[in-house]
């Protein structure tokens, strides 16, 4: 186990999660009231640093694993890695292919952005069902049935494994990662904590009002003591006495 025990560089994070697990890896960002998105998306809580992570982490894996509900709100695209990733990809595990989308769906529907390339279509991880329903996409992508009128994540996780996809990089959204969670399936989780207050859910107050954007916060201390990463934040506002 590598822990960080000083300062690192934004452009030197990506060192600490170079050794991805033969399994499935969790990447989620979380605001510090526990607020998984804003709006519906993840974007609003993420930062440069944050985004950079992102796509160094698609780098280390062999799929890209999301939902559906996800993949329309953020709409998808497939994976554009940079010509370093692709050296060190083929240099590493021999690979030269670029991580495909795979994308969980019962319902069938997709953002069209996920076919922006026919030659990188992804990968639908669906029921039996769906795929005699929605014929299309036999035409369009890579199915993988899973279940017969539910996905059944085992079965998905052999299907990919037979695909010759063991390292899955699953960046969410939340139902899916409950799923996964629930069938003992995640073999790390790697959590982006957000410096802002984003509201777990509306108030159910009449007339209240809404956040129009997260509120920024500042870090003031990260000390980890047996496994457990005690976080103050404070406004950016606040008086700090420095």
């Amino acid at each position: 186990m590598r822990c960080a025990e000083h300062v690192v560089a934004p452009s030197d994070l990506w060192q600490y999660y170079d050794d991805p697990p033969d399994g499935i890896r969790v990447n989620m960002i979380m605001s510090v009231d526990g607020a998984t998105a804003f709006g519906g998306l993840a974007g609003p809580l993420s930062g440069p640093c944050d985004q950079d992570l992102l796509l160094a982490l698609r780098g280390y894996a062999d799929a890209v694993l999301v939902g559906a509900e996800t993949a329309r709100a953020e709409r998808y695209r497939p994976v554009r890695l940079t010509e370093d990733q692709r050296a060190e990809r083929r240099q590493r595990w021999g690979i030269t292919d670029i991580p495909p989308i795979a994308v969980v769906t019962r319902s069938g529907s997709l953002p069209v952005s996920l076919f922006t390339k026919p030659a990188q279509p992804p990968l639908v991880i669906t029921t039996a069902e769906t795929a005699r329903t929605h014929r299309d996409l036999l035409r369009r992508a890579d199915l993988l049935i899973a279940g017969t009128t539910e996905v059944d994540f085992e079965t998905a996780l052999r299907g990919l494994r037979a695909r010759g996809f063991r390292r899955i990089l699953c960046e969410g959204g939340p139902t899916l990662f409950d799923e996964l969670i629930s069938e003992d399936l995640v073999d790390e989780m790697c959590l982006t904590v957000s410096p802002t207050l984003a509201g777990t859910k509306p108030s159910g107050r009449p007339g209240a009002p809404a956040l129009q954007a997260p509120a920024r916060l500042a870090l003031s201390h990260a000390i980890p003591i047996d496994d457990y990463i005690y976080l103050r934040y404070r406004r950016r506002d606040a008086d700090t006495g420095q």
